[in-house]
């Protein structure tokens, strides 16, 4: 954890010699049982809903009472209510040692907002702010400065702490593309004519790539890299551009696998990020060769294959079995 927010908290339930605020363990004891015999006799969840945010308008008051009446039954109200007397959290606030804001409604009338002030003071470097609504409860049009406040505090922290960012793993099918021989390709017909057919050729991949719902993620050259979230659409895409590039006489080769892969800022990385770079080097020209785990998955999708051995690629353990579309 690298940062906390907190908006409408409290480090203890109940009333105590050294905590002044909330209601004894009587008192409590005796609002759980009128409310769950409110709760019983209807009405119970639209009289939270108006005291929770009394200052919203009536769409969202009935929002919230639809959303309490479908959460929880009368004995899941009383069951949470009594384990809240047990909350008591003073003890462990002072080990917080990351970035925090303490937010509150000064007209809370749930949880007042002295105790928002007490939870924030026992809080190493808290920082604690108050905004001028009624209820506990945020109403949609007094969301934006609660908003703005938060984001502010999380950029704020986020430069401050310095944390990196875990990436995130996805799985993925990668499809890398490349055009067979273009130095050669580019010295026979002259650079002019060489940059328009590498203009089409990036056109036509992008146009393919829309249409497979696949994302572009790095252009090399006269190479693409790009992922899908489905293997079938992966294929299909990489023989269309295949297809439309030797109209136009140019050959590609594509590689294509399925794994795990990391996102961090647009970008892929990862073992099968590495995969599908080897299997595509593996290619021949025109061919779109796959890993056998993609052939696997697209089991009757009605793509046929053909066996084309098993291969080491470079830097990848083990041994892969290698497959090219029959198109």
């Amino acid at each position: 954890m690298w940062a906390l927010a907190l908006y409408g908290g409290k480090a203890r339930q109940l009333r105590a010699p050294d905590y002044p605020w909330g209601e004894s363990e009587a008192e409590a004891l005796r609002g759980i049982a009128q409310a769950r015999g409110h709760a019983e006799q209807g009405g119970f969840a639209e009289s939270v809903a108006r005291s929770g945010m009394p200052t919203a308008p009536a769409d969202e008051i009935d929002a919230l009472s639809r959303l309490l009446r479908h959460s929880a039954s009368p004995g899941a109200i009383e069951s949470l209510e009594r384990m809240n007397l047990e909350i008591d959290i003073r003890g462990i606030l002072p080990a917080i040692h990351v970035p925090t804001l303490v937010m509150h409604n000064s007209g809370d009338r749930w949880t007042e907002v002295e105790r928002g002030r007490d939870l924030a003071r026992r809080i190493p470097g808290a920082t604690f702010v108050e905004f001028p609504i009624e209820g506990h409860i945020t109403p949609a049009a007094d969301m934006p400065p609660v908003l703005a406040e938060i984001r502010t505090f999380l950029e704020g922290a986020w430069q401050t702490t310095g944390v990196e960012r875990e990436p995130e793993r996805i799985l993925a099918t990668v499809m890398f593309t490349d055009i067979v021989g273009p130095t050669a390709m580019a010295a026979e017909i002259g650079e002019a004519r060489w940059r328009g057919l590498l203009e089409r050729h990036h056109a036509t991949v992008r146009q393919q790539l829309a249409r497979a719902r696949g994302r572009e993620i790095d252009t090399a050259g006269d190479g693409f890299l790009a992922t899908f979230d489905g293997p079938a659409r992966a294929i299909r895409c990489a023989c269309a551009i295949a297809d439309a590039m030797q109209d136009v006489g140019i050959e590609i080769r594509a590689g294509l696998h399925t794994g795990k892969c990391e996102i961090l800022d647009g970008r892929v990385a990862g073992i099968a990020v590495h995969t599908g770079a080897r299997v595509a080097a593996k290619a021949a020209a025109g061919e779109v060769l796959v890993s056998s785990t993609v052939k696997e998955l697209v089991a009757g999708s009605g793509i046929a294959f053909t066996p084309r051995g098993t291969h080491r690629l470079r830097g990848i353990p083990g041994s892969w079995r290698l497959y090219a579309v029959a198109r």
